[in-house]
């Protein structure tokens, strides 16, 4: 079949419409309508100041819900070009409210919403006339200055390792020979040349594009067409990050997740569908014979990641609207925005699984840590306290391989265990799980995301560590809540410095306490604890040793006997 064969599922044509989901100028009108983005209109140098400063918010202590996006008005570069583009950074998903905004609808809705638009993708809606076509460049006009890629303001992500700038959030459009199915990805391009753009698939995420690419170059097609979205309507985006099956088009999942066909037009160059809103659009043809050095750039992974062999493309075309906004994304080191746009659909999608496709229903929920460890080296799994122990093994060895590259670490625990506190899962790991019994190492894993080593083949291993409770403990110590939320009352009316309570941040039953250890506490509470003295003094004994717990005492055997000879 050629390489361009098209899809036989496509909808007729139809004039320009107006589409019912926000595209990416509704949801800056929107973000700046909720207080969430900020508008920087001094000079910003796109290689040296614009990533750094947006950077400090996810490095700086500040709360994921107190971050910001970013729209930058006046934008130069270190030769001194100002760019007629405005670049939005951290619109996306610095925060779980800018997500939501972008899908335009409640949060507690989103999980489902993503379960059901992998389920129930819908077909785009074609178009004959786009925004994104409003400024088309081709030919020799891509050679002049400013009208190719040194026209769009692709900022340095991390400034003093990267080698150029890099489009980062730029979704790569490409089609499967066999199918005609169209796969959209995110992925990172090298700033080569006016006309050259980079391209690195991610082997270990074994991405669409790279199976694409390998099937054109077995059948002797030295070109793949390609085009590169770098700004569209937010759920556009969202599905471009997950990780789906290659026979769902992301533009038919994004459709799904915001409940609406997405519009879509026919790229000038290139056989492919392209988002109708997109801010800018770059055409062209990646190279199937050759491949170049690409890198370095920092990675996601929190390490730079050094040069490799990646392949390139020929830019053909690049078409725009009129008043484009470029988005780049703040990755790297996590926290980032990457993560966090990552985390939020991939989450339902993992749950989903493991309860409806294994079937194990004693999952509540499932959580990926995020902060440093880029959220898939370290799952934890919420499961309710009566979950048989096989169910947790098998929701474990579930978790470490719905994903090739996820699952290093895959922690059990049950729901009072803040899984998004590292404390507290060292914690459960530490009194809730026996080294001998709980933990278990599942080898020849793929390695996944991460700085290359030789070590043991290239093969990296899992630890599933089961740090649920297995038997009834004492309370947590702590006071319980009702005192807490007073003395918290208390410290406002002092005024003193806002709290953060941290999970735990009150005392409760973990099984192990009775009916006769309320009254103590209780009586204790009403300064009423002298009370208690008679009923401690009838309880007396000689025949056991210090530090006897009491529960382990046999209570059948008789109370205060004489003392025995020391002879």
């Amino acid at each position: 079949m050629d390489a361009t064969t098209k899809s036989k599922r496509k909808p007729a044509a139809s004039s320009s419409a107006k589409p019912s989901y926000p595209d990416l100028h509704d949801h800056v009108a929107a973000l700046e309508k909720a207080g969430q983005l900020i508008r920087v209109d001094r000079p910003i140098n796109k290689d040296t100041e614009m990533h750094p400063l947006v950077r400090w918010q996810f490095r700086g202590g500040i709360e994921e819900k107190d971050r910001k996006a970013f729209l930058f008005t006046n934008v130069t570069d270190s030769k001194g070009r100002k760019y007629d583009i405005p670049v939005l950074v951290g619109g996306l998903a610095a925060n779980r409210e800018i997500y939501r905004i972008g899908v335009n609808c409640p949060f507690e809705e989103i999980d489902a919403r993503w379960v059901k638009a992998a389920q129930a993708p819908l077909p785009p809606n074609i178009v004959e006339n786009a925004p994104c076509h409003e400024i088309v460049i081709t030919g020799k006009e891509l050679d002049k200055p400013g009208k190719g890629l040194d026209g769009v303001p692709l900022p340095i992500s991390t400034p003093g390792w990267d080698s150029a700038p890099y489009a980062t959030l730029s979704q790569y459009i490409t089609k499967d020979p066999d199918t005609g199915v169209q796969n959209m990805g995110n992925y990172r391009g090298q700033v080569k040349a006016r006309r050259r753009l980079g391209m690195n698939p991610s082997l270990e995420l074994r991405p669409g594009i790279y199976n694409h690419w390998e099937k054109l170059r077995a059948r002797g097609f030295k070109k793949l067409p390609c085009a590169v979205v770098l700004g569209a309507p937010p759920v556009v985006t969202f599905a471009s990050v997950q990780k789906l099956p290659e026979t769902l088009d992301e533009l038919h999942v994004a459709g799904a997740l915001v409940g609406t066909p997405i519009n879509v037009v026919k790229a000038k160059t290139v056989d492919l569908l392209v988002p109708a809103e997109a801010e800018i659009v770059i055409e062209g043809f990646i190279d199937t014979e050759y491949l170049e050095p690409e890198a370095p750039f920092g990675e996601s992974h929190g390490h730079v990641n050094l040069q490799e062999f990646n392949a390139f493309m020929d830019v053909t075309a690049i078409t725009r609207r009129k008043d484009a906004i470029l988005t780049s994304i703040i990755s790297q080191v996590t926290p980032s925005e990457s993560s966090l746009i990552k985390l939020i659909g991939m989450e339902p999608l993992f749950l989903n699984f493991l309860r409806n496709t294994l079937g194990i229903k004693g999952v509540k929920r499932v959580s990926l840590h995020e902060p440093l460890t880029n959220i898939r080296k370290v799952i934890a799994l919420i499961c309710e306290r009566d979950m048989p122990a096989t169910e947790v093994w098998r929701a474990m060895y579930g978790a470490a391989v719905l994903h090739r590259a996820a699952g290093k670490f895959v922690i059990a625990i049950n729901d009072d265990i803040d899984p998004t506190n590292a404390d507290a899962l060292l914690w459960a790991m530490s009194y809730r799980a026996n080294a001998s019994l709980d933990i278990h190492v599942l080898p020849h894993r793929d390695p996944g995301h991460g700085p290359r080593s030789l070590r043991n083949g290239g093969q990296d291993a899992s630890v599933l560590i089961d740090a649920t409770l297995k038997e009834d403990f004492p309370p947590i110590s702590l006071p319980k809540r009702e005192y807490m939320e007073r003395a918290k009352q208390i410290w406002e009316e002092l005024g003193l410095p806002k709290l953060k309570p941290e999970s735990p941040w009150f005392g409760y039953s973990l099984g192990e306490w009775g009916q006769e250890f309320d009254a103590l506490a209780e009586r204790a509470t009403r300064g009423d604890y002298m009370d208690n003295a008679d009923s401690l003094e009838q309880r007396r004994r000689s025949d056991i040793g210090m530090n006897t717990e009491v529960r382990r005492v046999d209570e059948s055997a008789p109370k205060n006997p004489k003392p025995k000879s020391r002879k």
